[in-house]
Formats: C-alpha cells, structure tokens, sequence
C-alpha cells in the first residue's frame, strides 16, 4: 500500500511539474528529482519493512521458546510429583507393614529385631529423601549457607564411604584410591551429602555391572576428586541439562530407576558455594566420571 501510495504521488507531482514549467530541460531535472525522490522512499520502506518483519519474527521466536520452555518445566514438574509421590509412599509402606507384622504376631526377638532394623534403615530412607526436599529450597533460597571451616577432605571422603558402602567395598565393587591429607575449607555435612549423592547415581545408573573407583589425589594447589563408573553414561547433550532441578531422562511411567531429579542440582549448588568446580567427563571403554576440583588449603 505504501509502495503503490508513493507511485500514485510521484506521478501527480510530475503531472503537476508538467504543467507549470515550460522549460524541457528544467521539467527533466525535477522529473530526475523525483524518481530519486521515489526510489528513496522505497528504500525507506522496504527498509522499515525487513526490520518490522525481523521484530515480528525475532519475538514470535521468542514467544515459541517460552511456550516451550513453560511445557518442558511443567512436563518436569509433573515427572518430580509422580516420582516424589512414590518416593515417600514406598518407605511409608513398608514401615507400616512391618510395625503391623510386630503387632499382630507373636514374633521371637531375633524376627522383631530384623524388622524394627529394616523399619528403621526405611525411615532414614525417608529422612534423605525429606533433606534433600529441603536442601533444595534452601539452595534456590540463599546464597550463603554453608559453615565452611578447614577440614581433612581426605579423612572424611573415607569414613563416609565405609560408613555408607561397607557392603560394596567387601564386595570389591568400591575401590578407593584416596591421597591423604588433602586439606580444604567446606562444611562437612554438605559434603557428605556430595558425596552420598554422586556414589548413588553411580551405583543407580551401573544396574548390574557396578564397578566404580573414587579417587582423591592433589594436583599443585588443586585437590582433585574423581567418581568413575561403568554404567550406561550420560549423552553429550545432557551433561549439563543432569545439574538442573526435577531433570531425569525418560519418562516416570518406564523409568526403572529411583530418584527425583534434585540430586545433583543439590551438588552442584553444594559445590558452587565451595568456590569448587564440578564436570562430567565420559569414561572408557563406558560409563560417567565425576570430576570436582576443589581448591587445597
């Protein structure tokens, strides 16, 4: 329309100059004018144009990715409630049967024993699954949480292995290879909480096949922490989307393993409060390493 407009006024203005100059020569130089005049203005508009069109079309874009990213966090969201859902459920359950198989039959002390034990090793269950719940909010809700004082990284990443993984290091399905005396400052029990996280989605995500080597050595002022296994791996694409809140792959309905995707947004956010470091690596000939680079003191 606007093309069509400036045609129709540049024509009148040369009938109109036409008209009211005898002169050849001068009708010829405004006639000129106005034919630069017209492809000025068409410059202008196709201009104004493209750029219109590349808002219209960058902010059409834009509305599209949000859409998108909106569907994917709600798809998410629906996998985190599905998965916490039966996540408190199956504790919960068995806790209730076992304390109904107590009270309703006359059970000998060593029977009554095994299950207050498998009661209890389900409620602690059920008291990670509810500290990381809050851990995770308490991450996203501050920045500064953490009673970091220098500890012996070394000390504590052995005790915490044998204390939790007795079972697989008799088994010869943990191996430690730990440097002593490497020193940092951290918070204890948010290490811990690194530490058990990572070697369970170790164990998790090796089903049969577990195999897995925590190393600890320094490397000049850097102490280096290393989780390796031999499991199914993690794809190029995903070894970043793994750090972010209620992420799993694959769907809750045919995923076999157990979690809620807050793990390793929890070590990540652990981890970055310890000014440390955090990557994962592919492993040979398969599987994940787990790489922290903390700063030794």
């Amino acid at each position: 329309m606007l093309v069509k407009q400036t045609n129709s006024i540049i024509i009148e203005k040369q009938k109109i100059t036409e008209l009211n100059i005898s002169d050849p020569i001068r009708i010829k130089n405004e006639v000129e004018k106005l034919h630069k005049e017209k492809t000025y203005r068409l410059i202008m508009i196709a201009g104004e144009g493209t750029v219109f069109l590349l808002l219209l079309l960058y902010g059409l874009y834009k509305i599209r990715l949000a859409h998108k990213n909106e569907l994917a966090l709600n798809k998410q969201q629906q996998n985190f409630l599905m998965s916490i859902t039966h996540e408190l459920k199956t504790p919960l359950t068995a806790i209730q049967l076992q304390l109904q198989t107590i009270k309703k039959h006359k059970l000998d002390f060593e029977k009554q024993t095994q299950l207050v034990n498998a009661a209890l090793i389900e409620s602690q269950r059920l008291n990670t699954l509810i500290a990381n719940l809050l851990l995770a909010t308490k991450a996203e809700a501050t920045n500064e949480w953490l009673n970091k004082i220098e500890i012996d990284f070394s000390q504590l990443l052995e005790k915490t292995i044998k204390q939790y993984y007795s079972d697989f290091i008799s088994k010869n399905k943990i191996t430690l290879l730990i440097q002593p005396n490497g020193h940092i400052k951290g918070d204890e029990f948010y290490l811990i909480s690194v530490i058990t996280n990572l070697i369970d989605n170790a164990i998790k995500y090796s089903f049969n096949e577990i195999s897995i080597v925590v190393e600890l050595f320094k490397k000049e002022n850097q102490l280096l922490f290393t989780i390796k296994d031999f499991g199914v791996g993690i794809k190029d694409e995903n070894k970043q989307k793994v750090f972010e809140k209620f992420y799993r792959e694959g769907n809750e309905d045919t995923r076999k393993t157990k979690g809620t995707g807050l793990g390793l947004f929890i070590v990540k956010h652990i981890i970055k409060q310890h000014g440390a470091l955090i990557t994962i690596k592919n492993n040979q000939p398969k599987g994940t390493i787990v790489e922290i680079n903390f700063n030794a003191v």
